[in-house]
């Protein structure tokens, strides 16, 4: 059954200017893929990057903020025109306030979503906060919204279709 965002949330997502999202286990289904001669893949999901791609269109902003680096995630950041990319994070949340000051936005204007016990001081000082359906149990009962689809599988597009449905500038 479809979980529906209650008043309060709706009312956080009237806000967002600016999407902050971890990558694995939220961009991805978490899996790393390395080959014999240590060359990484990931899978990501191309609904997610049409939401991206979307909401990107018509002014929205987007971030990355990663613990792990990976040179896949640099492609795919690059395919999809983001604002910002930090790899290698090691406190997500002094990177997620330097980046609200570069990109002129207050952290209730940006929604975070993070999967797993590293994203929660992000989650946390977020305007609005999700996590993916799989995500990690200790993240659920700290985010304003658990998506119905897993990271890497929609996850990221439902949190984008959420925002702007309730702005009012979602394509339907």
């Amino acid at each position: 059954m479809k979980r529906l965002a209650p008043p309060d949330v709706l009312k956080k997502a009237e806000k967002i200017k600016l999407f902050v999202l971890d990558v694995d286990g939220v961009l991805t289904d978490g899996k790393i893929i390395i080959d014999d001669d240590g060359k990484e893949s990931k899978h990501f999901n191309v609904r997610d990057g049409m939401g991206i791609a979307v909401a990107r269109d018509i002014g929205y902003m987007f971030a990355i903020i990663s613990g792990r680096y990976s040179k896949v995630v640099e492609h795919r950041v690059a395919e999809l025109k983001m604002n910002e990319i930090v790899q290698g994070a090691g406190d997500k949340l002094e990177v997620f306030n330097r980046l609200l000051e570069k990109l002129g936005v207050t952290a209730e204007e940006a929604v975070f979503v993070g999967d797993d016990i590293n994203d929660i001081p992000v989650l946390t000082a977020a305007g609005f906060s999700a996590a993916p359906a799989d995500a990690d149990e200790s993240v659920k009962p700290v985010v304003d919204f658990v998506c119905n689809k897993p990271g890497g599988g929609g996850a990221v597009r439902e949190v984008i279709e959420l925002v702007l449905t309730v702005q009012g500038k979602w394509i339907t």
